[in-house]
């Protein structure tokens, strides 16, 4: 590389700030007492919720658990969870931090 670019190419990357867009994988653990037949995730300050991210396993019954991918670019990290189930109720998780999550445990009151 040319010696005069370097210098340049350093300085531009210490004044741009590009979006870091996320992707998220965590362990969901079913503990509601429910089947879940649909689980949509958005960012809290969205008002439309995302795709279905219980789509490539099917339906995820009470007792089991399993990983779920969010991948929809956003770089934020306080999310609205929505399950809908197999019995009927429809259960959401408010402003959950998606960016320190590791395992997500759905609990119906």
């Amino acid at each position: 590389m040319n010696k005069i670019l370097l210098p340049f190419l350093a300085a531009s990357a210490l004044f741009a700030s590009p979006v870091l867009a996320q992707n998220v994988e965590f362990k969901l653990v079913n503990e509601s007492g429910f089947t879940l037949t649909y689980f949509y995730a958005s960012a809290s300050d969205d008002g439309n919720w995302g795709d279905d991210l219980l789509a490539e396993i099917g339906v995820l019954e009470s007792g089991y658990e399993s990983t779920v991918f969010i991948g929809d670019g956003s770089d934020q990290c306080l999310y609205d969870f929505r399950f809908e189930t197999a019995e009927g109720p429809e259960l959401e998780e408010f402003e959950i931090d998606i960016c320190e999550l590791s395992t997500f445990t759905l609990v119906a009151d």
